[in-house]
């Protein structure tokens, strides 16, 4: 049994990790401040460190510097989402890794497999900009129109430099088009750094976009790096840019125009050299209107545009992202479900999604968890999936090979043999609807 110490002031949330991790045959001990840290380390022989970036009795980042200088131990930070940059800087101060809150389970598992199975880096050898990469998404090549479109403009837009404006409704997956985005392109081995704009504090925007300098404000006991600084070389990504303060929107126009920034408190400007890659499911166009978004601005982020399609218009990926879902889900809870009952995947193709893929990966979740069998069931399925009103009559979309000469024929006798109203009633295209009549040979 491999040795990790988690350090972290949250009693229920350190329990619940340590048990987690001791389930996956790690021997874990548990420390709920920096004194009880360092006693334990007289002891034990921890082998990896999980840190909370904020303790009671000292900074993560002071504990860090002790944990790496003292014991030579790899320490892995845990830190909240806007948090981010100050992870970076534990990063350059020689942190191993760090892992964004709430943490999921199979990416724990991984980032510690990978720092027990290597040797480690000497404490003082500065870490590369790729090692501070958030975490690694999968993009799924979907087979309906909407995707085969979406994944024709990534491979067109990648390779270029051009600023990306994704737009699209919540949960479709905007973060992980822009990490695809950032794949294929030239920067694909610097830093994507992802940036929560709805979750930066106003009054903190400027110092985490570009960093502050020690004593310039109440607070600002130590010089910071900011977002972009982090993302130097590489790419950021803007996700829900439409909540910017009108004031933080002209700091960043700035900051796009002449590739440069200043620190809060700083004197000298900084070069930087990054792509922008934004996204919202506002209507910018209407808050231009409405002079909440500056025009000048939109311009400079909407170099090329792509629409994220929501779940519902790609019908015939439901059962794809089903099953990827799935195969994660069952790592996470180390569980064997193989699949799902044909009247689920009735129900999957009915159902109208308005929570996009988040809902689909929340829903196989929960049915997860609850499924005796080796296959979900409706009975594993949430309420308000069994009970929500269909997109489709009988049947719903396309997808079951084993019914779907029979959903098409019925959707053209519903749609009195208009195929435009038929394919809006299977919910897929026009022409994905002649494909379908050629491919059954449906001659009506």
């Amino acid at each position: 049994m491999q040795n990790v110490l988690v350090i972290e002031d949250d009693i229920m949330f350190g329990k619940m990790l340590q048990n987690f991790l001791t389930r996956n045959s790690y021997h874990v001990a548990l420390a709920q401040s920096k004194a009880t840290a360092l006693h334990l380390l007289q002891t034990f022989k921890a082998e990896l460190v999980l840190s909370d970036l904020r303790l009671p009795d000292v900074t993560g980042m002071e504990l860090l510097t002790e944990l790496i200088e003292t014991f030579q131990i790899p320490v892995v930070m845990m830190t909240s989402y806007a948090d981010i940059s100050t992870a970076v800087e534990a990063m350059k101060l020689g942190a191993a890794d760090y892992i964004t809150k709430p943490l999921q389970p199979d990416e724990v598992l991984a980032i510690i497999k990978s720092h027990l199975s290597q040797p480690q880096k000497k404490a003082d050898k500065p870490v590369q900009k790729d090692a501070v990469e958030v975490r690694e998404q999968t993009f799924i090549e979907g087979r309906s129109e909407a995707s085969k479109r979406l994944s024709q403009y990534i491979n067109l837009v990648g390779p270029t430099d051009f600023s990306v404006l994704i737009e699209g409704q919540s949960g479709t997956g905007k973060e992980v088009l822009a990490k695809r985005i950032h794949e294929f392109s030239k920067r694909k081995g610097q830093t994507f750094l992802a940036v929560d704009c709805g979750a930066i504090p106003k009054d903190l925007a400027s110092s985490e976009f570009f960093g502050h300098k020690k004593g310039s404000f109440t607070g600002a006991v130590a010089d910071k790096v900011g977002y972009f600084e982090a993302a130097n070389g590489g790419t950021i990504f803007l996700d829900e840019v439409g909540n910017l303060s009108y004031e933080h929107q002209i700091q960043l126009l700035r900051a796009i125009q002449e590739r440069k920034i200043k620190p809060v408190g700083g004197t000298q400007d900084i070069p930087v050299d990054i792509r922008i890659i934004a996204a919202t499911n506002d209507n910018l166009k209407q808050a231009i209107a409405n002079g909440d978004f500056r025009e000048d601005l939109y311009h400079r982020l909407n170099e090329f545009s792509i629409q994220s399609p929501s779940l519902k218009d790609r019908t015939d990926d439901i059962i794809l992202f089903a099953e990827f879902f799935l195969n994660k889900v069952n790592v996470q809870l180390d569980k064997q479900v193989i699949g799902f009952h044909e009247d689920v995947l009735k129900l999957f193709y009915k159902y109208n999604w308005p929570g996009n893929l988040r809902e689909l990966q929340n829903v196989i979740k929960k049915a997860t968890l609850l499924a005796q069998g080796d296959i979900i069931r409706v009975m594993d399925l949430p309420m308000e999936l069994l009970h929500a009103p269909a997109t489709t009559e009988k049947g719903g979309g396309l997808g079951l090979k084993s019914n779907e000469k029979e959903q098409i024929i019925q959707a053209l006798k519903q749609a009195d043999f208009n195929k435009t109203k038929a394919a809006e009633l299977l919910h897929i295209t026009r022409k994905t609807l002649y494909n379908k009549l050629k491919e059954y040979q449906i001659d009506l």
